[in-house]
């Protein structure tokens, strides 16, 4: 059963329940599945489990490690360094827009950095 006809169902229900104080809780309920289902109908791909859009690396190595911080601080250089993959740095903000994978080795561990 698609979103379409359970909100389809309980208009219907709703329609034939008669109002009254009895009946208030019961039509609260339902209020509030139509919104839920109206929501999701609108959302699109349905339901998701996070917002935005993201981005998968493929996990290599024994762990990984996330070079996070404020912009124009040396995270692609830092990287670079490490591990000599070419990651794009200049003078203005935000130049690295993606996340750039590169592996460093450590006392024979390979360590992904993010």
């Amino acid at each position: 059963m698609g979103i379409q006809e359970k909100i389809k169902e309980i208009e219907e229900e709703m329609a034939r329940t008669q109002k009254n104080k009895a009946t208030e809780y019961h039509l609260g309920q339902l209020k509030a599945k139509l919104a839920k289902l109206r929501t999701q109908l609108l959302e699109p791909g349905g339901k998701t489990g996070a917002a935005g859009e993201g981005f998968e690396v493929q996990r290599f190595g024994h762990a990984r490690v996330a070079l996070i911080g404020f912009p124009s601080v040396g995270k692609s250089t830092l990287l670079t360094m490490l591990t000599g993959t070419e990651s794009e740095a200049a003078a203005y903000e935000f130049t690295t827009l993606t996340c750039i994978p590169g592996t460093i080795n450590y006392n024979h561990c390979k360590i992904q950095l993010l």
